[in-house]
């Protein structure tokens, strides 16, 4: 059983919600954020990147920055740009990309849900991460960073999102990468205990992207229960903010690899460990047609790489994905990438900078070899959750990004 909540969001003036909306704070540089900002005083980048308003160079996580963070919070909620809803709502947040379109409720998961399997995870934590979205949390005592869930579509929620949506959009605007996002308040009280009643009939929730927001506020709601000697589950820090989809409308994009040498090998002895596991021919294609199958760059030449059998387990959850499959029989025997979490010669490239930014990489010089993969499936996202099991590092790139800024959840 699945609990959501509504809560009192903290949301932007009408007129300035499109020039709040920001990317989150773990897609960009603090050098891309600086750049993006420099003519936006009201993004909430200063918010989520308050580094930006920092001497460049400064550490990520020291004690001024989560301070500049607070700070800045606290002058948008003072000027009235960020203004608290006086009642509890659930929100429905649409983006429409191209012909994509995707349309999520916005409402406080269970924390407890998260510690009791009921929200199932397919990514590992860093500890580094993690702990930096626990400062800022606790700092601004709020959640200003969505995560990203799903749940296995059903018709009577979809009708009920319809209904929420009959009233009309409170914002509606498109940003520079060409994404549209209209975002709508449920305040009904009859339909916001009709939606909740709904999800309490879900058995399961899967996070797709936000692994360390939800880590993150389940870790301050363990420590505040254990400070409240009358916790009763109830108060704001049991819930975090979430974006909640239905697994028909998820756009998973592959994320490529790109390593910085061949292991001290030369371009022929390479080729020669890879055809050990693969069968290698040049092609014209850069993005493989199907599953165990890749597109490798190097030396200015595509080749198309396919997995030899045996090579890998078919009814292995982890196994079979085709992130797995490269990891296993290329990237750690032949490159000698043995944690792909820790390497610093490997790189990631989410899918939605294409193929070509892995030719700039490779030719520029930095990088030896790219790989480019299949997008791995929601399907299988949901076995490997389903399992208990946990993903290779960057196995899902998920697009369009949910903008930071259109609400926040305040913890008291």
């Amino acid at each position: 059983m699945a609990r959501i909540e509504p809560f009192r969001g903290l949301r932007p003036r009408k007129d300035l919600a499109e020039k709040i909306a920001a990317p989150p704070y773990d897609v960009l540089s603090s050098e891309e954020a600086r750049e993006l900002v420099k003519d936006n005083s009201f993004s909430f980048l200063h918010i989520g990147k308050p580094e930006i308003d920092l001497p460049p160079g400064t550490d990520l996580y020291a004690d001024e920055v989560y301070a500049k963070g607070k700070e800045n919070f606290d002058r948008f909620i003072r000027n009235g740009i960020l203004c608290q809803d006086d009642q509890k709502c659930f929100y429905i947040y649409k983006q429409v990309w191209g012909e994509h379109v995707q349309i999520g409720l916005v409402a406080g998961a269970s924390c407890q849900d998260y510690q009791d399997d009921v929200i199932k995870k397919h990514e590992l934590t860093r500890e580094d991460k993690e702990r930096d979205r626990q400062r800022h949390i606790e700092t601004l005592n709020a959640q200003t960073g969505p995560v990203f869930l799903t749940y296995k579509q059903k018709a009577s929620i979809d009708h009920l999102i319809e209904q929420g949506m009959a009233r009309g959009p409170e914002n509606d605007f498109s940003t520079y990468d060409g994404v549209r996002h209209i975002f709508y308040v449920v305040e009904e009280k009859k339909l916001v205990a009709t939606i909740q009643e709904e999800f309490r009939k879900l058995d399961v929730l899967y996070v797709a992207d936000g692994h360390h927001r939800s880590a993150a506020a389940t870790q301050i709601k363990i420590k505040s229960q254990q400070g409240n000697a009358g916790h009763s589950g109830d108060e704001e820090y049991n819930f975090f903010l979430a974006v909640i989809f239905p697994h028909n409308q998820m756009k998973i994009l592959p994320y490529n690899r790109v390593v910085r040498d061949l292991n001290g090998m030369d371009h022929a002895d390479f080729m020669a460990r890879v055809s050990e596991r693969f069968t290698c021919e040049p092609t014209l294609e850069k993005v493989p047609a199907g599953a165990q199958e890749f597109c490798m760059y190097v030396t200015g030449q595509w080749y198309r790489l396919r997995a030899k059998p045996g090579t890998f387990d078919r009814a292995d959850a982890i196994a079979s994905l085709d992130v797995s499959i490269l990891q296993d029989n290329l990237l750690a025997p032949v490159l000698g990438i043995r944690d792909p979490r820790t390497d610093k010669r490997i790189d990631f490239v989410g899918g939605i900078r294409g193929t070509g930014e892995l030719e700039r990489k490779v030719d520029s010089g930095g990088f030896a070899v790219a790989f480019s993969f299949r997008a791995t499936t929601i399907e299988q996202l949901f076995a490997v959750a389903d399992a208990g099991k946990i993903m290779p590092p960057k196995s899902t790139w998920f697009e369009p990004k949910l903008k930071d800024g259109l609400v926040s959840h305040l913890l008291d």
